[in-house]
């Protein structure tokens, strides 16, 4: 129930007031007085103020500006007479929501009220699509209910809230710059510059340049100024893909940059000031890397002040389905296709396979199958041959047949070998039984015999 407070000190209108609203269902009090309103606006919590602009004790705009500390998602509407309306304009741009003339009718009154009410749900909502549209802005294209993905959701949450170095590590293809790039919108820098750069895909003769600029004449080509990755992340956020990958003699120069905050750039003298805050990521073990002196010690130290590991896909299997539904929905919407449908052995395979390339292995996988797929039907022939091959060899339907007396055993996996050579040769007899090293006509006949179907034209193929 929406909560009213009036502030006049007319008794019969005051009163009169409190009726009509109370009528209309509206929880509502009463002050005679400025003050005694002002006390009760302190202590308890109202949707809506309605005051007159001249009291006894006070001026309603004086009321405003006392509201507008107090509760200022509180709606204040000023009643005044005809002749100080200039003075209720004045009140609206103090922030007053609006105002009525008296004399006026309740009705009128419960208009304003219940067009302010309406006005401040559409607020409220507007700032819960806009939380809902950050939301998934921030945590876009991580996918993920597993435990293991809701600890690093939690992880992100908290990291960005600081200004702290962050090192991601993970295996390539886990979605270690999506988590750098949640990480930057959460935090107090995402309406500020966010600047990536891989240190293992520029030669080691341009990364200095690449990071730190370079003054004009510096080598050969460097035909002007140039400002580098630091510069250009001021007051913002740089993230450093494959740090392990970036050579010693620009390990001591960026640990310098991290202590400092000043470097120059390359054939300068003059020293740069930069504000950036740092994200690391690295497929490799650092550690190991320092033991075998292709890493600094000390620079180690000074980014793993918050380290997070992202699990590799084998690890969080149970977020398999959900990826495959995202990207299945992804690149449908981009190809242009209509909803798919994965049959149940291709499902299988999808479900079933490790993935060493992790995520980005998968997300491919759907393209592949999406953009290869006839009559929107996603069979095991649409799928990457690697994950065909693995599946095969782990036989899905082994641990069926393995209570299975012999013989039904070995048809069983007849039945598997026909199905494979089919996918493969994608559905064409002839080359099936080639394959087989079978005749056409015992290909026929098993065909028949396993249940596959199969017309008497087939064996003319």
């Amino acid at each position: 129930m929406n909560t009213i407070l009036i502030i006049e000190d007319e008794r019969s209108l005051r009163l009169g007031l409190v009726h009509a609203l109370k009528t209309a269902g509206y929880a509502v009090k009463s002050a005679e007085r400025g003050e005694e309103g002002l006390k009760l606006a302190k202590t308890e919590s109202f949707d809506a103020v309605v005051t007159d602009l001249r009291l006894p004790d006070t001026d309603g705009l004086d009321i405003l500006k006392s509201l507008r500390n107090i509760s200022p998602d509180t709606g204040v509407i000023i009643m005044t007479a005809f002749a100080e309306i200039k003075t209720a304009v004045e009140a609206m741009r103090e922030g007053a929501y609006d105002y009525i003339s008296k004399p006026f009718d309740p009705d009128e009154l419960l208009m304003v009220i219940e067009r302010f009410i309406k006005h401040r749900e559409l607020e409220s909502e507007n700032i819960r699509l806009k939380e809902t549209v950050r939301e998934c802005r921030q945590f876009e294209n991580i996918v993920g209910d597993s435990p293991a993905i809701k600890q690093i959701f939690e992880k992100i949450g908290v990291v960005a809230k600081t200004d702290s170095a962050v090192m991601i590590y993970g295996e390539s293809g886990t979605g270690k710059e999506l988590v750098a790039n949640a990480i930057h919108n959460l935090s107090p820098r995402r309406d500020m510059a966010f600047i990536k750069i891989n240190c293992a895909a520029i030669p080691d003769t341009l990364l200095e340049s690449e990071l730190f600029g370079h003054e004009k004449g510096a080598f050969t080509g460097a035909v002007q100024r140039r400002k580098g990755k630091f510069e250009a992340a001021h007051g913002g956020t740089i993230f450093m893909d494959e740090i392990g990958d970036m050579p010693l003699s620009l390990q001591t120069k960026l640990l310098r940059v991290l202590e400092s905050r000043t470097f120059e750039r390359l054939g300068g003298n003059e020293s740069v000031t930069v504000d950036v805050r740092t994200i690391y990521a690295t497929g490799k073990n650092l550690k190991d890397e320092m033991k075998a002196h292709r890493f600094r010690e000390d620079l180690y130290y000074r980014l793993n002040v918050l380290p997070m590991t992202i699990p590799a896909l084998r690890e969080r299997k149970e977020d398999i389905p959900l990826l495959i539904k995202y990207f299945l929905n992804f690149f449908c919407k981009k190809i242009g296709k209509p909803d798919i449908v994965v049959t149940p052995v291709a499902m299988d395979m999808l479900l079933a396979y490790d993935y060493p390339g992790n995520v980005r292995e998968l997300k491919h996988a759907i393209e592949m199958a999406v953009t290869f797929c006839k009559e929107n039907v996603i069979e095991p022939h649409c799928l990457p041959p690697e994950l065909r091959e693995v599946i095969f060899q782990k036989n899905i339907k082994g641990a069926i047949c393995e209570s299975l007396p012999v013989t039904e055993r070995v048809k069983a996996f007849e039945k598997e070998l026909i199905a494979r050579a089919l996918e493969e040769t994608g559905g064409r007899k002839k080359e099936t039984a080639k394959k087989l090293g079978i005749s056409r006509g015992t290909l026929w006949r098993k065909l028949k015999e396993h249940g596959f179907p199969v017309a008497d034209a087939d064996i003319d193929e």
